[in-house]
């Protein structure tokens, strides 16, 4: 063979003349005429095998040359004959490759065999991927795969048949065909012509699915056996840059890549290579590719999680990156170092170097938990909970990590809060500590602990140790001397010192040997007899001649001489050692070393409590800030909250059980999401016991709810009520365990605390809610033990019990039918009755909340309720007569009686009285509501059964003359429905009206009385008495609105008056449900309800914003300018009332522009010189009212409103708060124009700083980001601010004043300051002057009025010293002409919708 075949560039250049020896195609065979070449191509491969390629060449090129033109049968056929060559050169070339006696003409061959069937196979294949990924662009997916459609269309399997090609490849290339080449030097142009091939199948979209795994494996090999075998290592590394720029997909692909290469085919340099290319991006070049550096960071990461290990030599590149502006660069090197601390740098067998890079790599990602962007520090988070669930964190990090673990759930973003959650209860679930102790349970071990260390080590310290000198510095010391003393002893000798050598000669004589000699030696060192020492050195050395210790003195010098005295000398200290070493330990030293571990394990201990107390302290904090997320609006961060609540209750964490506990109330939340995440919560904890048996765990699941209701609210049991009874009602197998076992534990069957015996009847009647026998089969039994004879004993049980029997009720059913009530002789009632009766002349202070709850169930289930309780009114104001008598004949029998047993007399007379006013209030309040409710609803059913029974009766005249008449006939019976249903309201008002209260009803026997002891608190001072008739008479004032005139006043005098704050706070819920009741009677007394906002006791101020609250946005007061009150509330020193104002303006704000319609009021009223509230007060109201502002047209109107109204204020003071209001405003281009259309109102105003700062202030955020024309209208604008400012508005031409008074000179101006008026009286400090509430006598009762008020008569108390006259004695209460009289009728609803709801 004479020629070559060189790979070309492009596949044009094999028919151009190409060099010496070089292939060129001599034919292009035209598309139609390609069948009979393809058939002579088949015949030649069977016969030939695969080197017919040499001779067949140029049918397959021109396939490829014209492969748009050619049907795809050709094209398939051509492409299956390539396949098989490639494979056949694989199948044959082993035993060429193994030949030795292979001639040139044969090698070339097999070379141009290989280059002319692997180019084809490349280059169809690239041209086939090309034409199915242009159809699957076009094409649906779907439409293709019909033959004979041109393109790749036919190709039904052309991912199979990728792989294919690929196996092929690999199989070929796996060999070792570079010895084919000359010098074993493989030309580039045939590496490139395979690895684009890979490259363009790597461009699929679909090649990181999971169903092109096979040809994604495939192309992974071949590339490793590239770049391993053919140097196509910085192709790879290059190509792998340059398509994760273009191809955000690949990302995952090429990291599998890398670390396939890396570890099967050890190419590890690939990854240096690579990760070496991202880190020499500028932070400007990521900036410029947005999808390369998502694409970059995404591979980062993956390769990071695929090999670790071999990250690390390479991390000092990327590191770069977290100095960089791109954050998706941060978060993959962060998730990097997280890898690698997780998988490699983790455990205690790490060296000093590894450990050394371990506390690098966390402070690394501690710095990062502050980064700026939000992104970056939510997943440093999330590594951080990967590497604490891993238990990869060292314990010296705990602390530190969860500290700032704790800061980020102050954080902005919902993300990072989420993330930080998520760490801290994984902290929780791993930590190293114990977490059933608090910290305060953890201090008083850890005084003691630490007391008794510093004792052990006070101890040790007293005793003093000896001080010990080695011999290595004793021969230090004595060194330079002895070197002196060797000089001399070396020079020439005299005739006296011969006669000494010859008396040591005799001294070595009578030692033994040489060990003693060299002791004698030592001991004339130790004693400075350096001279001795040296001369019996030197004498040695001639009577021990074959002595190893004296060998070196055969040469006498000074440098051998001294090395022989340093050997004996630090020798022999060596040899005392080891003496010491092989003695039997002395007793002292056992005692010592022992005390040393005592010393260092209480040292551990100390550590280990300081460390637990410190987490204690975090975990305490860290459980009080996300119990505040609970009631968040983001609904995933509420859900995260849950979860970590749960997590440190399964954990029994100290105080997890609030956190329980305050989630409950979300079972009404409106989110589906957060209900459901709650009940879930709520089972998992509660309602999944774990036991062996079912009995042990219904006890378990028993104890579990019994815990969580000890000491709850009564808001937190109505919630758990939806909990238990989801239970009860989803059929479990353990309900009835767990009634039984709730049986015996209320039954006292089973000893238990007071408490849980009060807990297991509640649990009963939350599980009669979804199965009403529960509580109906064993009524027998709550009645004897929880109301029989020992009810006095316990009134609490006997309330609870009586919660229980009120779930059987219709009222909490909601019944459709008939009625379910108890006749009265039921022992039910009388058991009730007489607990009532009894207690009213007892001084038990848990019997008022059992009597209304008993009188609530006797409304509710017995039958003719009204003369049930007419007789125990009667019963128990006969006792309580019976007690005055009796005290009476006592006091009379005694003679004389101190005055002591006086007052307690009258006292026990007075609390008798209040509990018998307490239950005329109860009886009163709940008869309305049976003849509005239960006696309504029962006509309202008695009605329907009767239309619905003669409707049966009547027979149909005619089929078609119902047919004519159907439209006219129901609306006869609707307008009949509505006036039968008007007709019922009607008869229950008029029986509220006129048969309640009649002389013959007991409830009107008492109204007088208590209307008598409200009206003189002078006499009836008692502050039980007080509470207890102002309460009924609000109670009776609910049943007519005739009753409600009369009292109205004396009500208001109550809450305006009375020195008691309890008595203040129930007057104001009192009249919050009569203004629901009767709205027009209530309407002209609002002020005053306003006015309890600034009583001076905050618990009338919580009552006062709850009630107003409630009333405003049920739209039952209209908002006006008394809303003022309530923003005042804003800066309330009581967190909790600051609270509940922000949630009234949080509410009010989603009502449709309530607060923009009030702000400019509120301004007036907060800003008023008289109320003499700070300016820092008013800001911070203010800032918050501002923040509701969100609409541009709202601050363009309000922009406009509040420079009107520089006109009318008359102070500096108003001026400086306008001006500030202005400020807060987010200001747009639109509210600008408006400002300076509104010049003229506060231009005279700017010479005063509090007016000219905050104006300034508005520029300032006007030019922030601002375009540039209105950026320079900004800056003029406030250059005349300025101008304005500093000279005066008389000194300075404003073109707006030019424009509309040209003729105008300089006219003069001047800017009248108005001082603020002297304050004749003090204010409070909360900024609004207060009524008395102590003096009667001189002041008068500020009533409202609508126009200019007469002199008012003045309002007194009776006094205690005051006799009672009959006729002429004046009540505490308002004249008529102080009465506010309607001018605004409010529109109610009609009763008969009232009843309804």
């Amino acid at each position: 063979m004479s020629w070559d075949f060189f790979v070309p560039v492009s596949v044009g250049d094999l028919v151009k003349t190409g060099g010496i020896n070089q292939y060129v195609v001599q034919d292009v065979v035209p598309p139609k005429q390609l069948a009979p070449y393809l058939s002579k191509f088949k015949a030649a491969l069977r016969s030939q095998g695969p080197t017919c390629i040499l001779e067949h060449f140029d049918t397959g090129y021109s396939v490829l040359k014209q492969c748009n033109l050619v049907d795809l049968g050709v094209k398939e056929d051509t492409f299956e004959l390539l396949i098989q060559v490639v494979s056949g050169l694989a199948a044959s070339l082993p035993a060429l490759l193994l030949s030795t006696s292979v001639s040139a003409e044969e090698r070339k061959e097999k070379l141009n065999a290989v280059k002319m069937s692997v180019y084809l196979l490349c280059k169809l294949t690239e041209t086939f991927e090309s034409d199915s990924n242009r159809q699957s662009i076009v094409t649906a997916p779907g439409k293709c795969g019909k033959k004979g459609k041109g393109g790749v269309e036919g190709m039904l399997q052309w991912d199979s048949e990728r792989e294919r090609v690929l196996q092929a490849l690999i199989q070929l290339l796996q060999l070792d065909i570079r010895s084919l080449w000359s010098l074993s030097l493989v030309e580039e142009e045939f590496t490139n012509c395979v690895t684009c091939c890979c490259y363009k199948l790597l461009e699929n979209p679909t090649i990181s699915h999971v169903k092109s795994k096979p040809t994604r494996d495939g192309i992974i090999h071949l590339l490793g056996v590239l770049i391993k075998k053919y140097n196509h290592l910085l192709g790879a590394s290059v190509k792998v840059i340059q398509l994760l720029q273009h191809f955000e997909q690949l990302s995952s692909v090429f990291a599998q890549a890398v670390s396939v290469w890396s570890t099967e085919y050890g190419l590890r340099a690939i990854i240096g290579e690579v990760i070496r290319e991202i880190g020499q991006r500028s932070s400007e070049e990521l900036a410029r590719e947005a999808s390369g550096v998502k694409a970059f960071s995404s591979f980062i990461a993956e390769l990071g999680s695929l090999v670790p290990e071999l990250m690390i030599p390479n991390i000092s590149v990327l590191i770069t990156h977290l100095e960089g502006e791109s954050h998706t660069m941060r978060v993959a090197v962060c998730e990097v170092l997280g890898e690698i601390l997780v998988r490699v740098l983790c455990g205690d067998k790490l060296d000093e170097s590894g450990k050394a890079d371990r506390d690098r790599f966390f402070d690394t990602l501690q710095e990062h938990l502050h980064d700026t962007h939000s992104h970056v520090r939510a997943r440093v988070l999330q590594v951080y909970t990967r590497i604490v669930n891993s238990k990869a964190l060292p314990l010296c990090k705990y602390s530190e990590v969860m500290e700032l673990a704790v800061g980020r759930l102050m954080d902005k973003s919902i993300n990072a809060v989420k993330s930080a959650i998520q760490l801290l209860a994984a902290f929780i679930a791993r930590n190293p500590y114990s977490c059933k102790l608090s910290s305060a349970d953890l201090q008083k071990p850890l005084e003691k602990e630490t007391a008794k260390l510093r004792a052990m080590k006070e101890r040790l310290d007293g005793k003093a140790p000896v001080a010990t000198i080695k011999a290595s510095e004793l021969w230090a010391a004595m060194e330079p001397e002895l070197l002196v003393t060797v000089g001399a002893e070396l020079e020439p000798t005299s005739d006296a010192e011969k006669e000494d050598d010859d008396g040591d000669v005799e001294e070595i004589k009578e030692a033994e040997d040489e060990r003693a000699t060299a002791v004698k030696v030592a001991q004339f060192l130790r004693v400075n007899k350096y001279r001795n020492a040296v001369r019996l050195c030197i004498r040695a050395h001639g009577c021990f001649p074959q002595s190893e210790m004296f060998a070196a003195l055969s040469t006498l010098t000074p440098e051998t001489l001294m090395g022989t005295l340093a050997l004996i000398f630090k020798g022999s200290e060596e040899d005392n050692a080891e003496l010491s070493q092989n003695m039997p330990p002395t007793p002292q030293k056992d005692a010592e070393e022992e005390e040393d571990r005592e010393l260092m394990k209480q040292a551990m201990l100390v550590q280990y409590l300081k460390d637990t107390e410190t987490f204690a302290l975090q975990v305490e904090r860290a459980i009080s800030v996300i119990n505040t997320m609970l009631y968040w609006k983001t609904t995933s961060v509420v859900q995260e909250a849950v979860q970590f609540c749960v997590t440190v209750c399964e954990f029994s964490v100290a105080n997890s059980i609030s956190g329980v506990r305050k989630m409950l109330p979300l079972v009404w939340s409106t989110d589906a999401a957060i209900k459901d995440a709650v009940v879930q919560a709520y089972r998992r904890l509660y309602l999944n016991p774990q036991g062996d048996t079912i009995r042990v765990k219904a006890h378990t699941l028993v104890d579990s709810l019994s815990e969580l209701m000890v000491d709850a609210s009564l808001g937190t049991i109505q919630c758990l009520e939806e909990i238990v009874q989801e239970f009860f009602g989803s059929g479990s197998h353990l309900q009835s365990t767990v009634v039984q076992v709730l049986w015996e534990r209320f039954t006292g069957k089973r000893e238990t605390s007071a408490l849980h015996r009060r807990a297991a009847v509640l649990l009963l009647g939350m599980a009669a809610r979804a199965e009403r026998e529960v509580v109906l089969s064993n009524l027998d039994t709550l009645c004897s033990v929880a109301l029989g004879e020992k009810v006095t004993e316990d009134f609490l049980l006997a309330r609870d019990a009586v919660l229980t029997i009120s779930s059987i009720t219709d009222h909490v059913r909601q019944s459709k039918g008939a009625p379910f009530r108890l006749p009265q002789d039921h022992q039910l009632f009388t058991c009730l009755t007489q607990a009532i009766a009894e207690g009213v002349v007892m001084e038990d202070p848990y019997w008022q909340t059992f009597m209304q709850q008993a009188v609530r169930l006797i409304y509710f289930l017995a039958e003719s309720p009204d003369q049930l309780c007419s007789r125990l009114l009667q019963r128990g104001a006969r006792l309580l007569l019976d007690q005055i008598a009796e005290g009476s004949e006592l006091n009379k029998d005694v003679g004389q009686l101190q005055d002591e047993s006086k007052e307690s007399s009258e006292q026990v007379n007075c609390v008798c009285l209040a509990q018998l006013l307490a239950l005329c209030g109860c009886v009163a309040f709940w008869q309305v509501s049976h003849l509005e409710r239960s006696v309504s609803a029962e006509l309202r059913r008695r009605r329907g059964e009767t239309e619905e029974r003669e409707e049966k009766e009547k027979a149909p005249s005619s089929k078609a003359k119902q047919t004519a008449s159907e439209s006219a006939m129901e609306e006869e019976l609707g307008l009949m429905g509505a006036s039968a249903e008007d007709t019922e309201a009607e008869l229950i008002r008029k029986i509220c009206e006129t048969e309640l209260l009649a002389e013959e009803n007991l409830l009107g026997a008492f109204l007088p009385l208590l209307v008598r002891v409200c009206s003189s608190p002078g006499r009836y001072s008692h502050p039980q008495l007080t509470t207890a008739a102002c309460l009924a008479l609000s109670q009776y004032m609910m049943i007519s609105p005739s009753v409600c005139e009369e009292n109205i006043r004396l009500m208001f005098t109550v809450l305006e008056r009375s020195p008691l704050p309890v008595v203040r706070a129930n007057a104001i819920i009192a009249l919050g449900d009569l203004t629901v009741r009767f709205p027009n009677i209530l309407e002209p007394w609002t002020q005053n309800l306003y006015a309890r906002l600034s009583d001076e006791v905050p618990s009338v101020r919580q009552t006062a914003v709850t009630v107003l609250t409630q009333l405003v946005l049920k739209d039952v007061l209209k908002v006006k300018g008394q809303v003022s009150e309530v923003a005042v509330l804003l800066i309330d020193p009581e967190c909790h009332i600051t609270s509940l104002a922000l949630n009234f303006f949080n509410e009010l704000a989603s009502k449709d522009n309530a607060i923009y319609n009030l702000l400019p009021d509120i301004i007036s009223r907060l800003s008023d010189p008289e109320r003499g509230m700070t300016s820092e007060d008013f800001n911070t109201i203010m800032k918050q009212l501002f923040s509701y502002i969100t609409k541009e047209r709202q601050t363009e109107s309000l922009v406009e409103k509040l420079c009107q109204r520089f006109r009318t204020a008359k102070t500096e003071r108003q001026w400086c708060d306008l001006a500030m209001s202005l400020s807060l405003l987010s200001m747009c281009e639109r509210g600008f124009k408006r400002l300076q259309e509104c010049w003229e109102c506060y231009s005279d105003k700017l010479t005063e700083p509090g007016v000219y700062q905050p104006l300034l202030a508005i520029t300032a955020k006007l030019r922030r980001g601002a375009k540039a024309q209105f950026k320079a209208q900004v800056d003029e604008f406030e250059k005349l601010l300025t101008a304005v400012h500093t000279r005066g508005l008389e000194n300075v031409e404003s073109p707006e004043m030019d424009e509309e008074n040209p003729k105008e000179g300089s006219s003069e101006r001047t800017v009248t300051r108005t001082p603020l008026p002297a304050r004749g009286r003090a204010r409070s400090k909360r900024g609004q002057a207060k009524p008395s509430t102590s003096g009667y006598a001189n002041d008068s009762f500020v009533t409202p009025q609508k126009s200019r008020k007469p002199k008012k008569p003045l309002i007194t108390f009776s006094s205690e010293e005051e006799e009672e006259e009959e006729d002429d004695e004046e009540d505490a209460v308002m004249a008529e002409s102080e009465t506010p009289k309607v001018t605004t009728p409010i529109a109610r609803t009609s009763r008969r919708a009232r009843l309804r709801n």
